[in-house]
């Protein structure tokens, strides 16, 4: 019978052999490739839904906390007389480039749409000065889109069809800097247009003169898809009394856009059908969108950003 010592020898020994022995397959399973770590999901924003928060001195360390919670990719807003929310393109590229993000879009109107003047041949050469000078500005920023996001006033069909051949004239001047020109909706775009006048689409429905059309319809219609996109927002797409899986379905070549949007946080309310909307786009061969969150001046809207972006990030439907 072994005694004790002879038994701790025993012991000792396959330790220390355990400790050498297995040398060889260490140095294999070092050897052995790593899989590659998950590239992060595409998370696009709107800054609008930031507001104050992004803006002055808080700008930088605001774009560096966009990069920490997931944000890759902005759609920027507060364009103006060359710059962006009064930082010249320039700074705010290397400001974007110093944190991480990546400029794909901005929101910009026409000055004349924001003093509320009609689109007409009055002030079509001043629109088209408009987009020549902002393209040029853009370019410095090196975002493929360029998107107009306010409705031109609009009675009837007639009217919805003019603003589609401005739209063209728009984006031939955008296409001319190495940019795509788009449109972004709100809810009043589902409104109908007849040849005499405009009815709400949510107070109207389907019924009616079955002539009208709603305004989106109209424009996407009377655009040349080589000049123009559209940008849908599905949140004012439901509020305007419509399934936007239908229309992305229906018109997948034309929407190459999206934004992203709930009451507050994405998920939050249960009323958008999120993972069909992004199945439907996916579909279609996209894959861009931005996040935009309205409430802009509650003092929590980074609350909320991070929020939303957590909630796409974990989504089993995105990528």
């Amino acid at each position: 019978m072994a005694t004790r010592r002879e038994f701790l020898k025993g012991a000792g020994m396959l330790t220390l052999g355990s400790m050498f022995a297995p040398s060889m397959s260490i140095d294999a399973l070092a050897a052995k490739p790593k899989p590659a770590p998950a590239a992060p999901k595409y998370i696009g924003l709107q800054t609008y839904s930031l507001g104050p928060e992004l803006r002055g001195d808080k700008l930088a360390p605001g774009l560096a906390k966009l990069k920490e919670i997931g944000v890759t990719d902005l759609e920027l807003a507060g364009y103006g007389k060359g710059k962006v929310g009064g930082v010249t393109m320039a700074d705010y590229k290397k400001m974007c480039d110093d944190a991480g993000l990546k400029i794909m879009s901005s929101h910009l109107n026409p000055d004349c749409l924001e003093r509320n003047e009609r689109y007409s041949k009055n002030n079509i050469e001043v629109i088209k000065d408009f987009w020549k000078r902002a393209a040029d500005d853009h370019a410095v920023l090196g975002c493929p889109y360029m998107v107009q996001p306010g409705l031109p006033h609009i009675e009837n069909i007639s009217d919805a069809q003019y603003v589609g051949e401005v739209f063209n004239a728009a984006g031939e001047i955008v296409a001319s800097r190495g940019m795509k020109f788009g449109y972004h909706n709100h809810n009043t775009e589902f409104d109908k247009v007849d040849r005499s006048n405009r009815t709400s689409f949510a107070v109207r429905g389907f019924g009616g003169n079955q002539d009208a059309k709603p305004i989106e319809q109209v424009f996407i219609e009377s655009t040349d898809p080589a000049k123009v996109l559209i940008e849908l927002d599905v949140y004012w797409t439901v509020m305007g009394g419509q399934d936007p899986v239908e229309w992305i379905t229906k018109y997948g070549n034309r929407i190459e856009l999206l934004h992203i949007k709930d009451r507050l946080v994405l998920g939050a309310s249960g009323m958008m059908n999120f993972e069909n909307i992004f199945k439907a786009h996916y579909a279609n061969g996209h894959k861009y969108f931005f996040i935009e969150i309205e409430d802009t001046n509650s003092g929590k809207q980074m609350e909320r950003v991070e929020a939303s972006a957590k909630y796409l990030i974990n989504a089993p439907f995105t990528k």
